[in-house]
């Protein structure tokens, strides 16, 4: 008989598994919280808080009919959350629509009560009338997007 040492298959070191178990955490988490940014690029209709552009011209636009103007309250708003938008109407006649999506971390809002829309995720809040922030952690205003109201008929651009 001879006398072999017999080694047990090499395992990888603790080292190596650790920092496999870390790196695919942080693609998970880079991947869940990687920001949403719609077709049209809205980085650039971000702005102050002041601006939810409205078009009353009676020009065709290239978006769906949201609602009808009778369907947004004055002085308070709706949200479309499939859309990711909510229209509001600060003053008799005058609509504004902004992005639903916090601007803390991105969660999308749908809690709406008088003019006032709160996210679930931190509790930042935010007017519909004019996109400011009511109440942080957040600090910047909602997007502002692109509606065109024709007629009765409110259209996202």
């Amino acid at each position: 008989m001879t006398s072999e040492s017999v080694q047990p298959a090499s395992k990888p070191s603790r080292r190596s598994v650790v920092a496999a178990v870390g790196a695919a955490g942080l693609a998970v988490a880079l991947t869940a919280c990687g920001s949403e940014e719609d077709a049209s690029g809205s980085s650039t209709e971000q702005g102050a808080a002041g601006g939810g552009a409205t078009s009353a011209s009676g020009g065709g636009a290239g978006g769906a009919a949201l609602a009808k103007t009778a369907d947004i309250p004055e002085g308070s708003g709706k949200v479309f959350s499939d859309q990711k938008v909510v229209v509001s109407q600060p003053a008799a006649g005058d609509f504004k629509a902004f992005s639903t999506i916090c601007t803390h971390r991105d969660c999308p809002m749908i809690d709406l009560k008088e003019d006032t829309l709160s996210c679930s995720c931190h509790g930042s809040q935010f007017s519909v009338l004019d996109g400011s922030v009511k109440k942080g952690p957040a600090t910047e205003p909602l997007a502002a997007k692109q509606i065109t109201v024709s007629g009765d008929s409110i259209t996202l651009a």
